[in-house]
C-alpha cells in the first residue's frame, strides 16, 4: 500500500465514524461545492439532506426493500401491479438457474445498481453474475450518502420476470416526484444501457426545461403514456401522508406494473440545470420547520 492509499483509507475511517449529520455536510460540501445548511434548508437538495436527518419513519425501510414492498404495494393499489417475482435467495448459490425461464431479472434487494438483466439463459455468464451479485450483497448502501433506510435492510437476491416495453428493448422508468402527496413532475429514463438520457415533464405531458444530471433530449419524443391518469393516481395514492418520495412505475401498453419507492432520488447531490429548479422544487417540498 503507497502513500496515497493509506491516506485515503485513513480518511475513509474518519468519515465513516463520523455522525450522519457531520458526514452528509462533507459530502454535501464535496459533491454540489457548496455549504449544507440543515438549520434553514431552502433548495431540494438541502432538504432532501434533513429528509434523512428529521424524518425516520421506520415503516419505510420495508418501503425500499425491493422485496417487502411488493406487499406493501399491493395491499395500497393492488396485486396487478406487481411485477412477478420467481424466487427470493439469501445466496446466490441458491439459484436454480435450470428452473428460471430463458429470460429474468437478478437484482439485490437493499442497494441500487445490484441487477443482472438476462434476456438469453444460455448466454448468461453465470460467474460474472455470481461475482458483481457478490460483491453488492457486501455492500451496506448506507454508508455512501446516510441514506439511514437502508442501513438494516438484510441483504438477499430477487430474481423477477423481464419485462420490456414497445421499444422491444429496455423498460423506460416514469419516475412521479411527489411532493407532499402530490406528483408534480414525471422523469424519464431511457437508453440507460447505452447512452443515458433523462427527460422531465409536468404532469400535463409537456416537456420541462429541466436537466438533472443526464441530458435532456428535446428532439427524441416520447409519447404520453397511455395510462398516465392512471399512475398519476396510484402515485397520489402511495405517496399519501409522506413529505417526499419519488414513485416509479413502468407503462407497458396497456398494463402499469410497479418499479420502486425512492425517498432521496440521486442522494440529494445531483445538480439541476438550470440551477433555479432545485429552488422552485424546494419550494414544492413543504417541512415541518417551513410553516
Amino acid at each position: 500500500m503507497n502513500k496515497d492509499e493509506l491516506i485515503l483509507k485513513l480518511v475513509n475511517r474518519k468519515l465513516l465514524r463520523m455522525k450522519d449529520e457531520d458526514y452528509l455536510k462533507v459530502k454535501y460540501r464535496y459533491k454540489t461545492g457548496k455549504e449544507l445548511n440543515l438549520d434553514n434548508p431552502t433548495t431540494f437538495n438541502e432538504k432532501m439532506q434533513w429528509l434523512k436527518i428529521h424524518d425516520r419513519n421506520p415503516e419505510y425501510i420495508k418501503m425500499v426493500d425491493k422485496y417487502e414492498v411488493k406487499k406493501y404495494v399491493s395491499d395500497m393499489i393492488g396485486e396487478e401491479y406487481i411485477i412477478p417475482t420467481l424466487g427470493v435467495y439469501d445466496k446466490f448459490d441458491e439459484i436454480n438457474f435450470e428452473k428460471l425461464p430463458n429470460q429474468f431479472v437478478i437484482k439485490c434487494t437493499h442497494d441500487s445498481g445490484g441487477i443482472v438483466i438476462c434476456k438469453d439463459k444460455t448466454q448468461l455468464d453465470i460467474k460474472a453474475t455470481k461475482n458483481k451479485i457478490n460483491e453488492c450483497l457486501k455492500k451496506n448502501y448506507y454508508y455512501n450518502a446516510r441514506e439511514w433506510v437502508y442501513k438494516d435492510i438484510k441483504p438477499r437476491i430477487i430474481v423477477e420476470k423481464y419485462m420490456e416495453d414497445e421499444s422491444k428493448k429496455e423498460l423506460k422508468d416514469y419516475k412521479f416526484f411527489c411532493f407532499n402527496g402530490e406528483a408534480k413532475y414525471i422523469q424519464v429514463d431511457f437508453d440507460r444501457f447505452t447512452n443515458h438520457k433523462r427527460n422531465i415533464y409536468d404532469t400535463n405531458w409537456n416537456l420541462t426545461d429541466i436537466q438533472i444530471l443526464y441530458p435532456r433530449y428535446e428532439n427524441i419524443k416520447i409519447d404520453r403514456p397511455q395510462k398516465l391518469e392512471l399512475m398519476l393516481e396510484l402515485a397520489g395514492k402511495l405517496a399519501r401522508g409522506k413529505k417526499f418520495v419519488r414513485v416509479d412505475f413502468y407503462s407497458i401498453i396497456q398494463n402499469v406494473y410497479f418499479g420502486e419507492l425512492t425517498f432521496y432520488p440521486g442522494a440529494g447531490m445531483e445538480k439541476f440545470t438550470p440551477e433555479k429548479y432545485d429552488k422552485l422544487w424546494g419550494d414544492l417540498l413543504v417541512l415541518p420547520i417551513d410553516r
